[in-house]
């Protein structure tokens, strides 16, 4: 399982950094998290193939995180058409409605099939027109699909306040509101328990040889020896593991509703856009500091923070060394704020085309 960051700027794409882009990479495919303007020329310069990008997930409908999903989802049309299976596609009310006026007003057709499941919020804060079912329902576009556009749905919190997603294989997503100027989500991976290691040695010993029994016994069934005698799981493995917990949040001044679902995470993503001197205008503008994100990661217990979504004042280190520029401030700065509130050899500063290793859990 990996990370990929396309895009770790705010506002709009420049020369150093794309927008807002995410990728999770697992066993099943690939994971786009925002899909801001620009998104598609950076998966071409990174490692990940467009045609194994089967969800995308938008945390809100400010254009930085938005204006590159039309655009990305007809270049996969026109270059990876064939045998591409359904893109599933999350986000806020209105979602629906701009991708499917976008595609109809270019008069632009796919070559798959893809559909759209909206998150309603009611009590998230200021939000877009249409709060109420009646609007929702009228900005979300039920009306007619286009046509390479398959139903998708509406999901409402449950009585804990979190959106059940989805669920693929070993992995489900659950999402919290953030506070923002417009409805925002955080989304939280979480795998399944993972079986614990079995140790072959036992097995030889009962004189069982590797091959299928070996696979059986992995999958939980009971085997039986040459000497006839029954061997559980339980004998031969050790206890099960955690599954890994990856937390990727939209753009926040306030990211408590989504402590509960995100703790002991093996990994968070957090917007750091403004350095904490600028904190009242950067929670005026719905954003947060690094000492901000910091104290999120540790009150969750992360095990790791990840920074990202920086404002374009904040130039790349490697930028600074070539042009020697002292004066320019730095991601530095903000890293360094990260790590006072939350753990010294805990905080990445994101960079784009980063890819960030999520291992597996020990016993």
């Amino acid at each position: 399982m990996e990370l990929h960051f396309l895009g770790t700027g705010s506002c709009y794409p420049s020369p150093d950094r794309g927008a807002s882009c995410t990728v999770l990479r697992h066993e099943t495919g690939c994971w786009m998290f925002d899909c801001g303007e620009g998104t598609q020329i950076q998966l071409m310069k990174s490692t990940l193939k467009p045609g194994r990008i089967n969800k995308i997930f938008i945390t809100h409908l400010h254009g930085d995180h938005l204006f590159g999903l039309p655009g990305l989802l007809c270049t996969i049309g026109l270059n990876c058409a064939e045998n591409k299976q359904p893109i599933e596609i999350y986000g806020p009310v209105g979602l629906r409605k701009y991708i499917r006026l976008s595609l109809e007003l270019s008069q632009s057709l796919l070559g798959f099939s893809y559909s759209v499941t909206e998150l309603q919020c009611f009590d998230s804060g200021p939000a877009l027109p249409g709060d109420d079912v009646e609007q929702a329902h009228s900005l979300s576009g039920f009306d007619s699909l286009h046509p390479n556009e398959t139903q998708g749905g509406m999901i409402l919190a449950n009585d804990s306040g979190v959106w059940e997603v989805c669920r693929e294989g070993t992995l489900t997503v659950s999402a919290a509101p953030l506070k923002h100027r417009i409805t925002c989500f955080g989304f939280v991976i979480q795998e399944q328990q993972l079986p614990g290691k079995l140790d072959p040695n036992i097995l030889k010993r009962k004189g069982i040889p590797p091959g299928p029994l070996y696979a059986k016994i992995k999958n939980g069934e009971t085997i039986t020896a040459p000497d006839g005698s029954l061997i559980q799981p339980t004998d031969v493995m050790g206890l099960p593991r955690p599954g890994r917990k990856v937390v990727i949040l939209g753009d926040t001044c306030d990211s408590s509703r989504i402590t509960d679902i995100a703790f002991d995470a093996d990994v968070v993503v957090h917007e750091a856009t403004l350095e904490n001197e600028l904190m009242a205008q950067c929670i005026d503008h719905g954003h947060s500091t690094p000492e901000m994100a910091g104290q999120l990661a540790r009150k969750i217990k992360a095990k790791k923070l990840v920074l990202t979504h920086f404002s374009q004042r904040y130039k790349r280190v490697s930028d600074i060394e070539e042009n020697g520029t002292d004066d320019a401030v730095t991601v530095k700065k903000l890293l360094l704020q990260a790590k006072k509130a939350f753990l010294p050899g805990s905080v990445v500063v994101a960079d784009d085309f980063m890819v960030i290793q999520i291992s597996q859990k020990r016993e």
